[in-house]
């Protein structure tokens, strides 16, 4: 094999790698693209969290992978308007009683999550398996959780308090009527749930 073909080989050779070396990079752009775009605003928290990207990418995949095994599920109808109703009771508790009330929209938060399949860890695992599906309302629910602490360690006004229950309504109302579980369809088909949803969201406590 004389000079010029050995070259012509290590042309090719390095093309290809070259080539190999592109598709990974674009294909690891896409991947990236397609978690910030499914991840939104929690994509940016993860980043400066675990302070480098390649690793924060892999604990949100780790997240949908886990969330992936669950057996998430609807709420019966009828299940959605008893949850809807204790929630107007728990935002007009709120004038009496702000404390308890949070406290209350804290536990109704809670028994949807696990009604619809979600698993009851710790508060951060919570919010991780949230934010998979409603990626935009989970930053409500730590917004939330962060005032309520605040609150037990009486470090926490009214109106702190008011905008704990505006954070826990934003998500009260996402896990009632998301549509993360395949049998579930659109929201226009599921008229008897928006309604009692809807007339919660209007109250004094807001």
């Amino acid at each position: 094999m004389d000079n010029t073909v050995v070259a012509v080989v290590l042309v090719v050779l390095v093309v290809l790698a070259l080539a190999g070396f592109a598709a990974w990079a674009y294909m690891r752009r896409q991947r990236s693209e397609q978690l910030r775009e499914r991840f939104g605003p929690e994509y940016e928290r993860t980043v400066r969290e675990y302070g480098d990207e390649k690793v924060a990418e892999e604990r949100l995949r780790e997240r949908q992978k886990r969330v992936a095994g669950l057996e998430l599920r609807a709420l019966p109808p009828a299940d959605r308007l008893r949850y809807a109703a204790a929630w107007r009771e728990a935002q007009a508790r709120f004038v009496d009683d702000p404390p308890a009330a949070i406290a209350d929209a804290n536990e109704l938060i809670k028994g949807v999550m696990q009604a619809r399949g979600y698993p009851m860890a710790h508060f951060d695992q919570r919010a991780e398996d949230i934010s998979v599906h409603h990626p935009e309302v989970v930053q409500h629910y730590r917004a939330a959780r962060e005032i309520a602490g605040r609150s037990e360690r009486r470090q926490a006004g009214t109106e702190d308090l008011r905008q704990a229950m505006v954070h826990y309504r934003a998500l009260f109302q996402e896990l009632l009527e998301g549509d993360e579980a395949p049998e579930r369809g659109g929201r226009a088909e599921r008229g008897e749930g928006d309604g009692a949803a809807g007339r919660g969201s209007s109250t004094r406590a807001a």
